[in-house]
């Protein structure tokens, strides 16, 4: 009985290696993206995303209507590296973590920060899909508040 229950305890242990190891692989994308603006590298921001990403923004119009706007991945990492290294720091907390195969969903709300200014919060919302063993950004969509 000792037997069993040790090696059930063991099988628990592996189980939940694995399912850490695959989350912090889900994270790296999201980290390495922020840490790409961190250091104004658009390269490094653009190795982040699938080839077919999408970018979209939740915004309220001057009128007071909800628009979602769209940006390029290429056009995003390209203003990136007309940013002074440090200036940009969007500040981000893991809220949740869903994976299945190569799927994968986080939310994290955030507070970015320009030249140590707060300039607005929100949340993003990412799906990343697993390519060639490789967790990559397939679309991105933010809520922004002042």
């Amino acid at each position: 009985m000792r037997i069993l229950l040790l090696l059930f305890s063991c099988c628990l242990l592996t189980v939940n290696s694995i399912a850490q190891e695959e989350v912090a692989a889900v994270k790296r994308p999201i980290e390495l993206l922020f840490e790409g603006m961190r250091k104004a590298d658009s390269a490094q921001v653009a190795a982040c995303f699938a080839p077919s990403a999408i970018m979209q923004t939740i915004a309220v119009s001057k009128d007071g209507k909800v628009v979602v706007r769209e940006q390029k991945v290429s056009e995003f990492a390209a203003s990136i590296k007309n940013v002074l290294p440090g200036a940009i720091d969007e500040q981000i907390v893991f809220e949740t973590i869903k994976i299945d195969g190569e799927l994968a969903l986080v939310w994290t709300p955030y507070q970015f920060i320009y030249n140590g200014k707060r300039m607005h919060t929100g949340v993003n919302s990412f799906t990343l899909v697993k390519i060639d063993g490789e967790w990559k950004i397939n679309y991105v969509i933010d809520t922004r508040k002042r």
